[in-house]
């Protein structure tokens, strides 16, 4: 099977098991280390996702957020590909019983994206994207708003922690989704024409980081290093990628100076 569509296949698997889980009583749910949610259900939908890869691409590395997270070694990635897994972004939303949340699978080659699917069940989207060809969601290809002729009133997708960690002077409408991923599809959809998430890992943006590239859009790490490619050693479970999608480079350019660190901002103040 093609790995797009194997992709895309699992994807939609793990989604329906997710779907069991979802609003069942008495569901358990923790905090991990960072302070995220972990429920149940991620961890099924994880083990589900992980067997799977092992039998059809057993030469393959995966790096998953709830059973492989942490540091790829040399050898990993001097395999053929490393499969990023996050079998349930959103989780906060899922276990509240909102609707924006999904499954997020991408494969790397030489370290970088190469092909994505992320599936949301509850809002029957799966959005896909192999390199150089193009950014999809349900066979509708996707593009990024122009600032110029899109929609008159542009808005800033972001997350609970931007107004926490950043002073923010974007000047649109702002939406909180509570899905990295889904931020940032909205943007290569064509629906946000800026998107930032303040402490995504590797695993929340793997996907979406290709999907709108593939859309024509540009998205970049605000002041940390770059993730792709993705390198031995680096203890991924502990390492924040603050990131900024926008249809244009000039666009995300222009955002980095309305997103500015309060400790940053408070020094220069004084």
């Amino acid at each position: 099977m093609d790995e797009l569509e194997f992709a895309r296949e699992l994807a939609c698997q793990a989604g329906d098991l997710l779907l069991e889980h979802y609003q069942v009583f008495g569901i358990k749910a923790g905090l991990k280390a960072d302070r995220s949610v972990v429920t149940e259900a991620d961890l099924a939908a994880d083990r589900l996702i992980i067997q799977t890869i092992q039998e059809s691409f057993p030469e393959d590395t995966i790096l998953s957020e709830e059973l492989h997270p942490g540091a790829l070694t040399e050898g990993e990635l001097h395999q053929r590909a490393v499969w990023i897994v996050d079998p349930l972004d959103g989780t906060t939303n899922f276990s509240l019983g909102l609707h924006i949340w999904g499954t997020l699978i991408t494969r790397l080659v030489a370290g970088y994206p190469e092909l994505t699917a992320m599936y949301f069940p509850l809002l029957g989207e799966l959005y896909s994207s192999r390199r150089n060809q193009g950014a999809w969601m349900n066979g509708t290809q996707l593009h990024v708003q122009s600032p110029e002729t899109g929609h008159p009133l542009p808005f800033f997708a972001c997350c609970s922690r931007t107004f926490r960690q950043y002073s923010v002077s974007v000047p649109y409408k702002t939406r909180i989704l509570g899905s990295s991923a889904y931020t940032f599809n909205l943007v290569a959809r064509g629906m946000a024409i800026v998107g930032f998430e303040a402490t995504p890992k590797i695993w929340d943006i793997a996907g979406s980081w290709l999907l709108v590239e593939e859309a024509g859009g540009s998205i970049e790490t605000l002041g940390a290093g770059n993730p792709f490619p993705v390198q031995p050693a680096v203890d991924y479970a502990m390492t924040n990628y603050p990131t900024i999608a926008a249809a244009t480079p000039q666009l995300a350019s222009r955002t980095r100076l309305q997103i500015v660190p309060i400790r940053e901002k408070s020094e220069s103040n004084r």
